[in-house]
């Protein structure tokens, strides 16, 4: 009667309509007694040093390695001799990862749970995968089945690699235009669409007996700081909270989200605690060049009990595995040594600690932690029956290599192109029409003029060129980025010149820890506002940012693809040629004149 009150107190608290699946509402996910019983037993085996190992998940970019190499014995010997509970895959070639987490599996004692981050598929990390179209593309289409499918898929192809636990999807509602670390990554701004978008990825990730990882709790949208380069303070009340920010966390657990990852982000309001930065702080994830916010602030939620115990686990009823987001970032290490940040963040509700920058640091501060009777050892029995649970009924008992053979089989099928293209397809949206050139006519010199925030200028725009000039376009390009010469850029403005058509292709992709995250070069971006001061004709397509029109508001026709990837590119093109509809409507909005739903319907050319 009691967990009844509870549930229904945090309904009637959110005031919420919930979507809960069907699938999800006739099976939970989550480890059977039996597996409960195994990691009894286990438990009952196990040392102080591999209950603390198992709570420790390294990161890693795997390449080949000699088994003879330092990296290779170092990454061995933190497995054995730390006793890891498991290994996080970042960016690297599949069979290389695959391979070298064969080896390690093999020097484990205990078999390890593999992660990744695969928020648009296993392609967001490995480049030899398909990659799906971010979120906000996702919600463009309107339809959550889309949302189901990427998470089937995502979960079939993880598990072909041997990835049992995924780290998606992103809950965050993206109210914020200025945020440089979630953008196109949320599914919106609207809490109810995050939620019902977010619940069907779940179902269909969690089918193939893959966890789910809702992230960034207690929410990411409405920050201006992104967290790889300081820690975002956001001083609202829980009233907003409760609104806003946890409706989409509390509809995953309601659909039956295995885990939830929480965010390096002080909450004044919930956790009062003061901190400051360290005299010598270690500058985390961001990278070389990117500014480092170090400010005064409170206690992150990563290692706040009021947030992780209190607010998740006992008022939203969440019983499943807390992930901390990676103890590597700015917003952690400029405020705590690594030793300290795990034991806070065991002490506060974490079970799994992923990606420490000093491994060896963090084990040794939770051993010292558990000797001194700082954290108990029931504290560990707590989250490493939970672990070892996990890793039985996903069946890492019975099987932890990973047959490399039957990976071509599955990863990156037809099934996952066809499904990219079709989200593509109804995703493409059409915010302002008025420079009354589209369809584009092939009897038309038309010129790209292509502004990156990467260092991809000779491949960016490849699959636009391609598709525009398949389609019988006459298309001249330019790709400016922020090493642009002056000879390029007076190239690029006589182009434009000598254009009938200009398509002003914006790559302002969320790029995590860059000082110029969603952003576009200002060489780039200074041509541009000259030539939109002409009566040139001038068709601005966001391939990232889609908010880039707030910046350009004397824009006269905006498309917005909420992504770079190849079947977002391929779609655009085929739009902008009238070989397809425009159907996308925009998931959030674009200042007082382009609300929420936006999109103009624009059929092809017959």
């Amino acid at each position: 009667m009691k967990k009844i009150t509870v549930f229904l107190f945090t309904i009637c608290l959110l005031n919420l309509s919930f979507y809960i699946p069907v699938s999800a509402q006739n099976a939970k996910f989550s480890p059977s007694e039996k597996a409960v019983k195994w990691a009894d037993k286990q438990l009952k085996k196990m040392s102080v040093d591999e209950k603390v190992g198992q709570m420790v998940h390294i990161g890693i970019n795997a390449r080949y390695q000699n088994q003879d190499s330092y990296e290779f014995k170092e990454l061995k010997q933190q497995i054995v001799e730390n006793k890891l509970g498991g290994i996080v895959l970042f960016g690297a070639p599949i069979y290389e990862s695959v391979f070298l987490v064969n080896r390690m599996q093999e020097a484990a004692l205990i078999p390890l749970l593999i992660a990744i981050d695969a928020e648009t598929g296993v392609g967001m990390r490995f480049n030899d995968a398909e990659n799906f179209p971010w979120n906000m593309a996702v919600a463009a289409t309107g339809n959550p089945e889309f949302a189901r499918r990427v998470g089937e898929i995502t979960g079939r192809e993880a598990r072909a690699l041997g990835i049992l636990q995924v780290y998606a999807p992103v809950l965050d509602v993206n109210n914020n235009a200025e945020n440089p670390v979630i953008n196109v990554r949320s599914y919106g701004e609207n809490p109810a669409d995050v939620g019902r978008f977010g619940a069907a990825f779940i179902e269909g990730l969690q089918s193939q007996k893959i966890i789910a990882t809702a992230k960034h709790f207690p929410g990411h949208g409405d920050t201006a700081v992104d967290s790889h380069r300081g820690l975002p303070i956001i001083n609202l009340p829980r009233e907003r909270l409760n609104q806003v920010e946890l409706p989409p966390f509390q509809q995953a657990i309601n659909a039956g989200v295995a885990s939830i990852m929480v965010a390096h982000i002080a909450l004044p309001q919930i956790d009062a605690t003061e901190i400051k930065p360290l005299k010598n702080f270690i500058q985390g994830d961001a990278d070389a060049g990117a500014e480092i916010v170090a400010e005064k602030a409170t206690m992150p939620a990563t290692l706040s009990a009021k947030v992780q115990t209190e607010m998740l686990r006992k008022e939203m009823n969440f019983q499943g595995l807390i992930v901390t987001d990676a103890m590597s970032m700015s917003g952690l290490t400029i405020y705590f040594n690594q030793d300290e940040a795990a034991v806070l963040a065991v002490l506060a509700g974490a079970d799994i600690l992923e990606k420490p920058a000093d491994v060896d640091a963090t084990v040794k501060g939770l051993k010292a932690a558990v000797a001194s009777g700082r954290i108990s050892e029931a504290r560990l029995d707590q989250s490493v029956r939970k672990i070892l649970a996990w890793k039985y009924e996903l069946g890492l008992d019975k099987r932890k290599i990973t047959p490399l053979d039957a990976i071509d089989k599955t990863v990156s099928s037809e099934d996952s192109r066809r499904l990219s293209n079709e989200i593509a397809e109804n995703a493409i949206t059409l915010v302002k029409n008025e420079a009354g050139v589209l369809p584009l006519a092939r009897d038309k010199k038309v010129f790209l003029l292509g502004i990156t925030n990467g260092e991809d200028r000779n491949f960016a725009a490849g699959t636009l060129q391609r598709t525009l000039r398949q389609a019988g376009i006459k298309l001249e390009s330019v790709i400016l980025d922020e090493r642009s010469s002056v000879e390029e850029i007076s190239a690029a403005r006589k182009k434009a010149g000598e254009a009938d058509v200009v398509l002003a292709g914006l790559f302002g992709r969320v790029r995590s820890g860059a000082k110029n995250s969603v952003g576009i070069p200002e060489v780039g971006a200074k041509l541009l506002r000259e030539l939109l001061q002409t009566d040139k004709k001038i068709v601005s397509l966001s391939f990232g940012n889609p908010y880039l029109l707030n910046n350009f508001p004397e824009m006269k026709t905006y498309v917005v693809a909420y992504g770079d990837m190849a079947s977002l590119q391929r779609a655009t093109a085929r739009a902008l040629v009238g070989e397809i509809d425009f159907k996308g409507k925009l998931p959030i909005s674009l200042g007082q004149s382009f609300p929420l739903g936006t999109g103009i319907q624009l059929k092809r050319a017959n």
